[in-house]
């Protein structure tokens, strides 16, 4: 567990019927979708050498290190010679399955695994890597735990769509992304989450999901 930053606590909510819903929604995902999992799993293999699935450390709720699930979209040992470096446009490490994969977020479907085991929600800040940095003002890199919102979005679960997910432009600044975690975590309901919801499945059926512009 990461200590320190996460010593802030707000109002979360984990009321019964959000948990419930993930539960429902999650576990009825990997009945339903399983033939395409066998489909994706197939086409990876195709494509590239390498695992089909991917592991990755994420920062979950309170601080918690979790390993998240994901349907590999890049060659394997992207991160070797380069260290933990997100995919930029036209990046070179992502496969031709990988593309496809990303603009609909279907690499991110065995997530639901993590929603069902209650490592993350449907709905809720997007789950950080460990040792991930941003930039300020002035060039410098910075630690997330320093920037203004990172406690208060991490006293909630992490989720597969969220605000910022939605709505903040892919490219902008971490800190900007955190305004929109911070609005989520003080006006969270479930209406709120089943809007946010309905909106990914849009945009997930119009494969924008890797657009920089405004993804609807």
């Amino acid at each position: 567990m990461v200590a320190g930053p996460f010593l802030y606590r707000y109002p979360a909510m984990r009321r019964p019927a959000k948990r419930s819903l993930d539960i429902l929604l999650s576990g009825i995902g990997v009945l339903v979708s399983a033939p395409l999992w066998a489909v994706i799993a197939a086409m990876i293999k195709l494509d590239t050498r390498g695992p089909v699935f991917y592991g990755q450390a994420r920062v979950g709720e309170g601080g918690r290190i979790f390993e998240v699930l994901k349907f590999r979209s890049m060659i394997a040992d992207a991160e070797k010679d380069v260290g933990p470096k997100p995919a930029e446009q036209h990046d070179p490490r992502v496969t031709r399955v990988g593309r496809v994969l990303r603009a609909t977020a279907m690499d991110e479907l065995p997530q639901l695994w993590n929603i069902f085991r209650g490592e993350m929600s449907f709905v809720g800040p997007r789950a950080l890597r460990p040792e991930e940095i941003d930039v300020d003002t002035a060039g410098r890199s910075v630690p997330l735990q320093s920037i203004p919102g990172f406690a208060a979005r991490s006293a909630i679960p992490p989720g597969l769509t969220g605000i910022a997910q939605i709505y903040a432009r892919r490219d902008v600044s971490r800190r900007q992304k955190f305004r929109f975690d911070r609005l989520y975590v003080r006006r969270q309901s479930m209406l709120l989450d089943l809007r946010l919801i309905l909106l990914s499945f849009w945009i997930t059926a119009r494969g924008s999901w890797e657009a920089r512009e405004k993804k609807f």
